[in-house]
């Protein structure tokens, strides 16, 4: 039978934790880099379009999951927590609402230039956004006082995002892709539509009215009021790129020789 003193206990305690957090750690790290690229990035020999196209349709779905352990939060769905709009004559408020369908974006082109620091992405999407409003004043013809639940959905939208970007090192010294700032163009689509209850408040066969009106005339109403909605959804997608591109090293995600900088 072996008997073991106190001390040895202790030390044969220390030993193994020790080992044990060591191969944690390695684990740890080792998941980490692993997870944040061979799953779904696929790093390009080149700039040409044909390639990035297809390397940035694949990050798309699992970009937009989220990476918890990189620090980037989900995309699809992302929260609108509180959105207020304010227009002439109207104000509306959303709240407590949710965006979906930008994991299932097609990638139309990416353009890179690494030189000029420009990078461009043209992307089509059906996006639908659910959630709950508040609306006084007047949209177009229609007096509005409502609140209630609303749902807009998005039929292929093309969305171009014209980047400027940069390169910055991190405190180990590994080159990274930044993004200095974006302009964008944004094409509704085929079709908006909105589904949007109590309009006028107590009064049904009037919200059904100016829903239908809506409906019939979406562009006209999607231009008077859309830009703030896109102008936030494409803050909320270029600051989720901005953290994974903090985490991620250029050269895995790219393998072609960093510009000077």
């Amino acid at each position: 039978m072996l008997h073991l003193t106190a001390n040895a206990l202790r030390s044969l305690s220390k030993s193994v934790s020790s080992e044990v957090a060591l191969f944690c750690s390695i684990f740890f790290n080792y998941c980490k880099f692993f997870l944040s690229t061979a799953d779904f990035i696929h790093p390009c020999n080149n700039t040409e379009p044909a390639c990035l196209i297809k390397a940035t349709q694949d990050a798309i779905p699992q970009f937009c999951k989220g990476l918890p352990h990189l620090g980037v939060p989900p995309l699809d769905p992302f929260v609108i927590d509180e959105l207020p709009i304010q227009l002439p004559g109207i104000k509306v408020t959303f709240y407590e609402g949710k965006a979906t369908g930008l994991r299932k974006c097609q990638v139309l082109n990416v353009e890179a230039y690494l030189e000029k620091n420009v990078f461009i992405l043209e992307v089509r999407c059906n996006i639908t956004i659910k959630g709950k409003y508040t609306a006084v004043g007047r949209l177009l013809l229609f007096p509005i006082n409502g609140e209630g639940d609303s749902k807009i959905k998005i039929v292929n939208s093309i969305i171009k995002l014209n980047i400027n970007t940069k390169y910055f090192k991190d405190a180990e010294g590994r080159d990274h892709f930044g993004i200095k700032n974006y302009k964008y163009t944004f094409d509704y689509g085929e079709r908006i539509v909105y589904t949007i209850n109590n309009l006028f408040k107590g009064n049904p066969e009037l919200s059904n009215t100016v829903l239908q009106f809506l409906n019939e005339n979406w562009r006209i109403v999607t231009e008077e009021f859309g830009q703030p909605v896109v102008d936030f959804a494409l803050n909320v997608t270029v600051s989720t790129a901005k953290k994974f591109f903090d985490a991620v090293p250029y050269d895995e995600l790219l393998n072609v020789p960093i510009p000077k900088y």
